[in-house]
């Protein structure tokens, strides 16, 4: 049968494996029929799963472009060229790595590239929003590296960069990692560029959130003053479920050997594939426009969070994201978000800086996707704020969610 009249994906599953079948169409309800807050999800477009869904999945292609150690790669060069190209071009970087199988494998590539075991690096404590990769005991990085953690103001919640100078100096670390999962407002860059050269230490920016709001011009980019920057290519980027890595041309090859041979094997063509398309429509007014909309509704959601008496992080964001305390209403993180779990709106927890309780961490990007704007996220805020007080009734909120998200698809038709 010729690709051109193949049938349609869905058909063939649902007659060779209905079981399995039946389970992608409930995640597909689910995703359809509950409020997305997680701030690193998002929907793809269905140019995106397209791709995904290509026969690229069939090719196997370690190595890079015209040196692969496997035949037959003739249009996957191709593939994986556009999608560099397009990388560079979006972001103005020197060089683009697009193999990485996430971002936690693009910060390991970067570390790979850089360093050595027993290495001094100094990044963001967990505790203040740092990621597993930025020294925790229970990943790769705690376990090889020696990482020094600087922290937020206790009061504004802010970077204390006086700190970070400080421990700089004393520890005259090989690399500084500048990033966070959980810090709302836009990182300081050029100071963190500053301090390094002071102390000769490389600069690692752990964009994996930031990167799409980047791609839209609704953030500062990374690019011009860090070393290396990793990112995700899911979150704002809208694009599949992977890695990326930039930098400069001097350290390209060190970057390019750090991912493969060292760190993996065979690039995941059809996910490179589905990364150039993100990558074609993260350079459209379009994908602009929608992710200054991202950030506007993050700040009237932060804002009637507030109102709503919970404690918000750093008093708003900059970015997709919001963390805030539920302590005011009564519950402590873990409680406030079983419970709006069982009213349909899906969140997650995050460690709260100089707190023993744990946070909400939510994000606006999949329910901008799905056309939201600021009445929309008044009217959330309140929601959820009734069903963490207790005060709403479980199933009334739930029946509101599902109106609420009736009228916004994320994939209309």
């Amino acid at each position: 049968m010729s690709v051109t009249h193949a049938p349609q994906t869905a058909d063939v599953l649902a007659r060779q494996d209905p079981e399995l079948a039946e389970i992608l169409l409930g995640e597909l309800d689910r995703q359809a029929s509950t409020l997305q807050l997680i701030a690193a999800e998002n929907f793809c477009s269905p140019a995106v799963l397209a791709a995904l869904g290509s026969p690229l999945a069939n090719k196997y292609a370690e190595g890079y472009p015209g040196a692969r150690h496997h035949g037959g790669c003739e249009i996957v060069d191709v593939a994986e060229r556009l999608a560099v190209e397009r990388a560079k071009s979006l972001f103005g970087a020197e060089h683009a790595n697009v193999q990485a199988h996430s971002g936690s494998s693009a910060v390991l590539a970067a570390y790979a590239a850089l360093l050595r075991p027993g290495d001094t690096v100094l990044a963001l404590g967990l505790p203040y929003g740092g990621h597993l990769t930025h020294g925790s005991p229970a990943n790769f990085s705690g376990r090889w590296f020696d990482f020094v953690p600087y922290g937020v103001d206790a009061e504004t919640g802010i970077i204390d960069h006086e700190q970070v100078r400080t421990l700089a100096r004393t520890h005259r670390p090989k690399a500084i990692v500048c990033g966070s999962i959980a810090y709302p407002r836009h990182i300081d860059y050029a100071f963190f560029r500053e301090v390094a050269d002071e102390v000769g230490a490389y600069l690692i920016a752990d964009a994996a959130h930031p990167i799409g709001l980047v791609a839209g011009g609704a953030a500062p980019s990374p690019v011009p003053y860090a070393d290396i920057v990793c990112a995700t290519t899911h979150k704002v980027l809208r694009g599949p479920r992977g890695g990326m890595i930039l930098c400069g041309s001097e350290l390209s090859e060190r970057v390019d050997r750090a991912v493969f041979p060292f760190t993996q094997g065979g690039a995941q063509m059809h996910t490179i594939a589905a990364k150039a398309v993100a990558f074609g429509e993260a350079a459209t007014p379009e994908f602009a426009a929608y992710t200054r909309q991202v950030v506007a509704n993050a700040r009237v959601f932060a804002a009637a969070l507030a109102e709503e008496g919970f404690v918000v992080t750093t008093g708003g964001t900059d970015t997709h994201l919001v963390t805030a305390d539920p302590a005011p209403l009564g519950v402590d993180g873990r409680t406030a978000r079983g419970r709006l779990a069982a009213a349909g709106m899906v969140l997650d927890c995050c460690a709260l800086p100089h707190a023993d309780s744990r946070g909400l961490r939510l994000g606006t990007a999949a329910v901008t996707t799905q056309g939201m704007a600021e009445k929309e996220m008044t009217r959330i805020a309140a929601l959820l704020a009734g069903v963490v007080r207790g005060t709403a009734e479980r199933v009334r909120a739930r029946e509101e969610v599902r109106d609420l998200v009736d009228g916004f698809p994320p994939y209309p038709g």
